[in-house]
């Protein structure tokens, strides 16, 4: 019998395992082999530091950059692991385990149950069943992108933007998280012509912590 956790956990499991197949298109149009690209999905498995991986390598930016800009985006889940281990408390051989599935989606689906065991449930129904469509799509994605000249013609460029925004738009809905996005924004747009990709992710959290910082010291002193 599917528990309200298991059904939540399926259901955005399958809503997001199919943006796989946008990621696996744009990787390998972006110059990765397929199995590099299913390596990725397999080994990163965070779909924004995905995404923004093979932004910074398409624009011409170094592995350093699309490193950077992939692990600054990805920080967000070690915040998300500690939440999660004082929620479900869950025995040490199953943290490394843990760790991996440990996405946007997974988080939420647990942190949305009132009870331990749907916590749980929640976690490992969304956290196992993104891995394995997104994985499964990316394939399919990166055997089709093979094939196809141009992905934005098929309107998969624009599929990576549309997840970006459908995870950023439900967080916006007190002044600190909008500010926070303008900030950012604007220093990224600002940034854009003047260094090479990727940097201006970095420059972007750079001011805007520094923001925050200035924002919190004048909290303090008042």
């Amino acid at each position: 019998m599917l528990t309200p956790a298991t059904r939540m956990g399926l259901s955005i499991a399958a809503a997001v395992g199919v943006y796989g197949v946008s990621f696996g298109a744009l990787s390998v149009a972006a110059g990765l082999t397929v199995w590099q690209t299913c390596a990725l999905s397999a080994l990163m498995f965070t779909g924004g530091s995905q995404f923004a991986f093979i932004g910074v390598v398409a624009g011409g930016g170094t592995g350093a950059a699309a490193w950077a800009a992939a692990t600054l985006l990805g920080i967000r889940n070690g915040i998300y692991g500690m939440q999660l281990k004082a929620l479900i408390r869950p025995p040490g051989r199953l943290i490394p385990l843990m760790a991996q599935l440990t996405i946007d989606e997974s988080t939420a689906t647990a942190t949305a149950q009132d009870d331990h065991d749907e916590r749980v449930r929640g976690f490992w129904t969304a956290g196992l069943g993104v891995y394995l469509l997104w994985n499964t799509f990316t394939l399919v994605g990166a055997l089709a992108g093979s094939q196809i000249s141009d992905p934005g013609a098929w309107g998969l460029d624009g599929a990576a933007v549309a997840a970006f925004l459908g995870l950023l738009w439900p967080r916006l809905k007190s002044r600190d998280p909008v500010a926070t996005a303008v900030v950012a924004s604007l220093a990224t747009l600002l940034a854009m012509p003047f260094v090479p990709p990727g940097i201006p992710v970095v420059l972007a959290a750079v001011v805007t912590a520094g923001w925050w910082a200035l924002r919190r010291r004048k909290a303090v002193a008042a």
